[in-house]
């Protein structure tokens, strides 16, 4: 909805990824409301600045960018990791690779986001190394050890279930190794089926004999 309302506003144009784009600072940003009963001038919506480019529909690994301009959310990776609440459907887990918590390929390979600026707020810097951090560390952390690290982080609203969940597709999606099978095989017997579901689809990846 606050897309949609920012482009009526003039602060953009939606993108072929169904996002909002500005010239000056491309799609990586947040939109805000302010709900009011002063009598505003209606601002004129903006011409869009896609023309040919096709980018972010060739990017994203699930194609879950059918068309231009058009989404099908069940195939989203940020929907996927974050929105759903059950078992992610077997086809796509091989396509979400090491992603634990949304995705943004399509804004990343944008030409318009060439113009996004690092914002100052201490809010949205990177915490507790997640920018560094093994897929077999993050899967160690308890529950309690969940929480207090994610506390203040749009993260934590996912939980741990969930966390554990896509973890276990990471793992099951990393190059075959010792340290992974043990990460896995220690959670084997977890006490979320949601969990074991997709540790034993991992453990099977990681322990499928290798083609010759």
């Amino acid at each position: 909805m606050e897309v949609e309302l920012a482009r009526k506003a003039g602060l953009g144009w939606r993108g072929k990824h169904t996002l909002l784009i500005a010239r000056e600072a491309g799609s990586l940003f947040f939109l805000g409301d302010i709900y009011t009963d002063l009598p505003l001038p209606v601002d004129a919506p903006v011409r869009e600045h896609c023309g040919r480019c096709r980018k972010c529909l060739d990017v994203c690994p699930t194609q879950a960018i059918v068309a231009p301009y058009r989404v099908d959310a069940r195939r989203c990776i940020s929907y996927l990791t974050i929105e759903l609440k059950g078992s992610i459907p077997v086809e796509l887990r091989p396509l979400v690779g090491n992603r634990v918590y949304g995705c943004d390929d399509c804004q990343l390979v944008c030409p318009w986001n060439r113009y996004a600026q690092a914002t100052p707020e201490p809010d949205f810097r990177v915490r507790n190394g997640l920018d560094r951090a093994e897929l077999v560390e993050l899967f160690a952390w308890t529950e309690e050890e969940f929480r207090r690290r994610m506390s203040g982080s749009a993260i934590l609203r996912i939980g741990y279930e969930r966390w554990l969940r896509n973890l276990a597709v990471g793992l099951g999606n990393a190059p075959k190794s010792a340290l992974a099978v043990a990460a896995l095989r220690s959670r084997a017997r977890d006490p979320s089926p949601l969990v074991r579901e997709h540790v034993a689809w991992a453990l099977e990846r990681q322990e499928r004999p290798a083609l010759l």
